[in-house]
């Protein structure tokens, strides 16, 4: 793995766990009751993004490590998910 690829899988790794920790305790305004003129109900009122972005690269950097892990490591290969034999190298 490349350090390029290592690090797009960082991206991506780190972007689906902030997508999945961001709805995690959100007060909306129509909960709370203080619904801003010009706003959707569903509007967040109390989002702790910072907290969240820490959250989200904690989990992201043991979630890469151990993919970064398996993958370095050749416990699980090209080979082992290719199913059809579709992805072998052009001169095999």
């Amino acid at each position: 793995m490349g350090i390029t690829s290592a690090i797009v899988l960082f991206a991506v790794i780190w972007f689906m766990t902030f997508f999945i920790v961001l709805p995690i305790r959100v007060k909306t305004q129509g909960d709370v009751g203080e619904i801003v003129p010009g706003t959707h109900a569903g509007a967040p009122h109390v989002h702790h993004l910072k907290k969240k972005a820490w959250i989200t690269t904690g989990l992201a950097v043991v979630a890469w490590l151990v993919i970064a892990g398996i993958t370095l490591s050749g416990w699980i290969s090209l080979e082992d998910i290719d199913g059809f034999g579709r992805m072998t190298p052009r001169g095999q």
